[in-house]
């Protein structure tokens, strides 16, 4: 992606820190005009004040009170509109901005997470987000203030000595010169501590999903090794990134320094030479070079900031733009005739096909099982209704719309999906069922029927609190709250990818026989459960083989067969 494509991604995050916020962000530049104009004003007043003494100065000492008064009183209420815009301009900016890429994380389609790594959202929603706001955004004012400041004191030493100006400039050239070099080095490190941090959360957030796994495999002492790997690699970004600013920091101020001496003594020496330059000039010469000074200080860090928070704008940007669907038509939320597939061929990696000419027909209002062994591509199918790839060879037509063409948020008001994990938020059991959104008490009321949930509203009631990814559940309770979402959206299209596997067989047995008793539904079971009682019920079994159709048809004329699918249901049996 060329330079101009990623500055082009990256414009409405930034546009996003200042939509409806630029009223705030012009009263904070107010206050730094107001704090720049008070510097000066006092500047000018230790000018003249020396140059009274000594009988050099035009201005009444009444003349010089009143300027300092104005210079405080500048400051006075540039120091009140900090109070009341500056927070809130911050405090906006970095709202708008997370919830801006948050909007655009939801636009990515079904399958985002399947190939991405979602702890790097993670990071630059928190670490990244922080580091922007700490970088760039609480910088703006100030850059504008040392920048006003800057500009002015330059004009006042033009207007006082062109010559100790020109000089001042010279040697400042070097300062200048190190500023640019070094913002660079740091605005890398600064990427390379995001890129540390994200690996580093990601790590974390692994671990926690699979504690289980950790604690009965016994493997805590590999995964305390991998995590001070993890850590270490982030303390070592983090050392070179602030070797990088100290660096940074000596090198402005020796060369400060090395300026601010310098034009002193150039001023004295041109004081001692009568070259017109008063000792109220050469004070205020001193004054006024740290106004020049600071932005020379300051610049290589808001120059590194600025850098650094572009950088970390495009990393998400970047992010956001891969897996967004493609627009396509709308298609009516019913299925009247079913759904057809057609030589469907798909591969994860080319070269390994998963799935390979695979024929199928599913009729609105039956209930179809999809069974096989594991790898067999059962799952697979499922994705691919569910849109989550549009790389695959031949058809998937609902009702004869080929899916590729069908705009994927038509095509979740047709189907939805219920999956072994079930995700239930860390609030009540209502919210969990209607997702936070609001629907009529009798629609709530049928969906948890339906779906076997009222004995626990009974015992526990709505208002119960799930707790973190449902802890307070049960494995059969988190899957019937999954079955409850779908009733309520009310989707013709249901589809159930292992729901059960976690499940005992009793369980599994009430969860899929829930499910079968949902009339009027176009149902597509993918089970590893053969459990005859549910497989006869089915108005059609399909096993899968190596990624093709072997055998199709009713439990009983598979099992007459004495084929391949007779093999898996004796074998289960044992």
């Amino acid at each position: 992606m060329t330079k101009q494509e990623i500055k082009a991604l990256r414009r409405p995050f930034l546009k996003a820190l200042f939509r409806q916020n630029k009223f705030n962000l012009f009263m904070t530049l107010i206050a730094s005009a107001l704090n720049a104009a008070m510097a000066l004003l006092i500047s000018w007043v230790i000018k003249e004040i020396p140059d009274l003494i000594a009988g050099d100065s035009p201005y009444s000492f009444q003349t010089i009170w009143i300027a300092a008064l104005c210079g405080l009183g500048m400051g006075l209420l540039a120091g009140l509109l900090d109070m009341r815009f500056l927070s809130e301009f911050r405090a906006k900016a970095m709202r708008q901005y997370r919830e801006y890429a948050f909007d655009q994380l939801l636009k990515k389609g079904i399958q985002a997470f399947s190939g991405e790594n979602s702890a790097l959202y993670l990071s630059a929603l928190s670490n990244d987000g922080n580091t922007i706001e700490r970088d760039f955004v609480a910088n703006l004012q100030s850059a504008v203030q040392i920048t006003l400041t800057f500009f002015g004191a330059l004009a006042l030493m033009l207007w006082y000595s062109p010559l100790l100006t020109a000089i001042a400039i010279g040697l400042s050239l070097l300062p200048l010169a190190a500023s640019i070099v070094l913002g660079n080095k740091s605005a890398k490190a600064e990427k390379e501590v995001s890129d540390q941090k994200e690996s580093y959360t990601g790590m974390q957030k692994d671990v926690l999903t699979g504690f289980a796994e950790v604690k009965s495999a016994k493997a805590e002492a590999n995964i305390e090794r991998q995590h001070r790997g993890e850590n270490s690699a982030v303390a070592a970004a983090v050392k070179k990134r602030e070797r990088v600013k100290a660096l940074t920091a000596t090198a402005s101020g020796l060369s400060g320094g090395t300026l601010q001496i310098g034009v002193f003594i150039v001023a004295a020496l041109l004081a001692l030479s009568g070259k017109h330059i008063t000792a109220g000039t050469a004070i205020v010469f001193v004054q006024l070079l740290n106004y020049i000074l600071n932005p020379m200080e300051a610049f290589p860090t808001y120059y590194a900031g600025a850098k650094t928070a572009f950088k970390l704008i495009d990393k998400l940007a970047l992010a956001l733009h891969q897996n967004v669907p493609d627009e396509g038509g709308a298609i009516p939320p019913q299925l009247n005739e079913g759904i057809s597939i057609r030589e469907l061929s798909f591969s994860y990696e080319e070269g390994k096909p998963v799935l390979n000419g695979v024929d199928l027909d599913f009729r609105a209002g039956g209930c179809y099982a999809l069974v096989g062994a594991s790898g067999s591509g059962k799952s697979t199918i499922l994705n691919l209704l569910m849109a989550a790839s549009k790389d695959y060879q031949g058809e998937i037509c609902y009702d004869g719309k080929e899916l590729k063409t069908v705009a994927p948020s038509s095509l979740y008001d047709l189907v939805s999906i219920i999956q072994q994990n079930v995700f239930v938020f860390n609030s009540t059991i209502r919210d969990n069922i209607t997702m936070f959104s609001d629907f009529p008490k009798e629609e709530v009321d049928r969906a948890v029927r339906l779906s076997g949930l009222k004995k626990l509203i009974e015992e526990k009631g709505e208002d119960y609190l799930c707790g973190e990814n449902g802890a307070g559940l049960s494995g059969g309770e988190r899957q019937r709250v999954s079955i409850a979402r779908a009733l309520l959206r009310k989707t013709p299209v249901l589809l159930v990818d292992e729901a059960t596997a976690s499940l005992d067989a009793e369980t599994s047995f009430e969860v899929l026989d829930a499910i079968l008793k949902l009339d009027g539904y176009t149902r597509v079971i993918v089970t590893h459960d053969l459990d005859e009682n549910i497989l006869r019920r089915c108005t059609a079994l399909f096993t899968l083989k190596n990624g093709k159709v072997s055998e199709q048809g009713t439990f009983d004329a598979l099992m007459d067969r004495k084929g391949y699918f007779y093999s898996l249901f004796t074998v289960s049996q044992r």
